[in-house]
């Protein structure tokens, strides 16, 4: 497996966060990997988040989000999906850039789902252009993480569609 470095940015290009990860698999436009939460423990929305949890990623360079699915760092069990709406990801050998659009998706393993930040978003200083595609974009994720949906899943439905 090799290492890379994960880096969000923010809409001005600054550096919020930096965490290394390690690549499952990588086709041309999307990479999977697996990365380790480096916080503190914290309760997030009724998610418990744990230094430690288990996090398989996965980016894009076409489409304009990412998606996280969450294993807890003790009995390994599925806690649900965290979703980034974004700018497509910049894929180097090793290093993986996204700027955040603020706008996030929080699903349950029941199929709640949540949208986050919505008043960050709007606040943001981008087009109307870019406005709707990160609507859309979130349409699409809420559309495709529905109850019984897993990241294995959309990684084949991904690789049939080219």
């Amino acid at each position: 497996m090799n290492e890379v470095v994960v880096i969000k940015l923010d809409v001005q290009r600054q550096e919020r966060w930096r965490y290394s990860g390690q690549i499952l698999e990588q086709e041309p436009g999307r990479v999977l990997l697996e990365a380790y939460f480096n916080r503190d423990d914290s309760d997030f929305h009724g998610m418990p988040f744990k230094r430690g949890d288990r996090f398989v990623e996965v980016y894009f360079s076409e489409r304009w989000y990412n998606i996280f699915e969450i294993y807890d760092r003790d009995d390994g069990s599925l806690k649900g999906w965290y979703c980034n709406v974004t700018r497509p990801a910049e894929i180097e050998a090793r290093e993986i850039r996204y700027v955040d659009l603020a706008l996030d998706l929080l699903v349950f393993t029941d199929g709640r789902q949540l949208v986050l930040d919505e008043d960050e978003f709007a606040a943001l200083n981008i087009d109307e252009r870019e406005r709707a595609q990160a609507r859309r974009s979130l349409a699409e994720l809420q559309s495709i993480l529905q109850a019984g949906w897993s990241l294995e899943q959309g990684w084949q439905e991904w690789a049939r569609a080219g």
